[in-house]
């Protein structure tokens, strides 16, 4: 078996401090850690002249290997296609996308730019797994260049609907980008059916019903791997951190008061504005709750140079400020909204804390917030999972209570009843969400996606997934 190459936008170097990595970057390293690997991709660097060549660095098992960015391609690639173009448009905003030809064609060269400065890192066997729709063009530029690697592709974010999809200019260079991957792994059934919908409907598409997919003269496969948590650990972890001095320090604050926690980064995905508004439409419909419960929301400021994140955060600042001025005592603020990162472990100990997890994004991949909040809880006294419909989770964790985040009346409802749920009701309901994340680790996740990959057919019995004309992937 040959090496496993990792290919994403960014990575987890070598001396990062994993206690404030995501759990999927932590997993990733140590599934390369297993087998021995390569890590490729940006660096976090922009410069004015950057090398061609990749730097690389080995530690353990794994080498390394980053890329720096030019100012115009980070503007162009990362800024104006992959978060300006293609997150609002996976997230269903269409009247936040703004499209400028001129970042697609940077996007396309910095995908064109990995692939040249991956090729001679290659070996005939490696196994190239690339991540997320920052590269979704990388396997069509190593095929150009002679590739023959079998190469996955996972899609963290959701593939939106066809008639969604069909707004993005230029959508059919994406489509037919995707199909020179072996394996295309999905959050959800809806993400497979949605670009299987699409294939047949732009491309003329065979689909087999294992997912199996023939358009642009090539040969793929679609198929639903959702992402799981190392569940086990993370429920040690925040069984240690219930005493941690940082979790004694929230409970004491909360003087006896019902938590009631968020954390999501600061994106408009999220649906922060209305998850503050419906506390605050809760304290005004059941004002039983006032000076009874306290939120906090944690949400770490990104992308800040994106202009529709700086009026986000005046938003929420707004809204937060609101809904304190209308509800506040001299002793007591309903809402805590945090601009900062915490640890995992630390998140921990405030999940296990919580009365309430308040998890209600406007559309969201998976969100590995909501299954780390259940893995957290005490299996005596758990807490309540507040959880969108619209979030990839909402297809595992089904005894969550499910809402609808455009409702805020019925936001509202979901916390009151959450408040106030007999603990036999909660702990039955947690006891399934706790099976469910509990039979999907995040290492059983990467074995499964890269089983698929292997167990795929060899670049030459395929279809015609070997080097095409550059014409043909334009």
């Amino acid at each position: 078996m040959g090496r496993l190459v990792m290919v994403s936008n960014r990575l987890l170097a070598p001396r990062e401090r994993t206690s404030r990595a995501g759990g999927l970057a932590i997993a990733l390293r140590e599934a390369l850690q297993r087998q021995g690997g390569l890590w490729f991709g940006w660096s976090g660097e922009v410069v004015d002249a950057p090398s061609a060549a990749a730097r690389t660095s080995t530690a353990g098992r794994i080498t390394y290997a980053t890329l720096d960015l030019s100012p115009d391609d980070y503007d162009a690639y990362y800024i104006g296609y992959a978060n300006s173009t293609l997150w609002p448009l996976c997230h269903y905003r269409l009247g936040l996308i703004e499209f400028r030809r001129a970042a697609f064609r940077g996007y396309l060269r910095v995908n064109e730019n990995f692939a040249k400065a991956l090729l001679p890192l290659l070996r005939p066997d490696d196994d190239v797994w690339v991540h997320d729709y920052h590269l979704i063009p990388l396997a069509a530029e190593l095929r150009k260049l002679g590739v023959t690697n079998r190469i996955g592709f996972f899609l963290h974010v959701p593939f939106p609907a066809k008639e969604v999809f069909l707004a993005l200019p230029d959508h059919l260079a994406l489509g037919r980008a995707l199909t020179h991957y072996d394996l295309i792994g999905f959050q959800t059934r809806n993400d497979v059916d949605a670009f299987l919908d699409y294939l047949g409907s732009e491309a003329g598409a065979h689909v087999l019903p294992d997912g199996e997919v023939e358009a642009f003269g090539r040969s793929t496969q679609a198929r639903a791997l959702p992402i799981g948590i190392d569940t086990e650990n993370f429920a040690e972890t925040a069984r240690v951190a219930a005493t941690a001095s940082e979790t004694v320090r929230l409970a004491r604050s909360l003087t006896g008061r019902s938590l009631v926690i968020g954390v999501d980064r600061l994106d408009y995905s999220k649906g922060l504005p209305r998850k503050i508004e419906a506390l605050g439409e809760l304290l005004e419909h059941w004002p039983e709750h006032r000076g009874r419960v306290t939120y906090l929301q944690i949400s770490p400021s990104s992308r800040d140079s994106v202009a529709q994140y700086r009026a986000l955060r005046r938003e929420i600042d707004s809204v937060a400020g609101r809904v304190n001025g209308r509800y506040a005592e001299f002793d007591w603020a309903p809402v805590r909204y945090l601009n900062k990162s915490f640890s995992r472990g630390t998140l921990a100990g405030f999940y296990r804390l919580a009365r309430v997890g308040f998890v209600a994004p406007l559309r969201d991949g998976m969100n590995l917030v909501a299954k780390e909040f259940v893995a957290a809880q005490n299996p005596e006294d758990p807490g309540v999972l507040i959880l969108s419909r619209f979030a990839g989770a909402a297809r595992e964790l089904e005894t969550a209570m499910i809402v609808n985040p455009f409702d805020l009346d019925s936001l509202a409802d979901a916390l009151h009843r959450g408040l106030t749920m007999p603990r036999s009701e909660r702990i039955a309901r947690w006891e399934r969400m706790f099976d469910a994340v509990r039979a999907n680790p995040i290492d059983a996740w990467c074995d499964r996606f890269l089983a698929a990959l292997r167990g795929r057919m060899s670049e030459s019995a395929g279809l015609g997934n070997s080097v095409l004309h550059p014409a043909a992937v334009a």
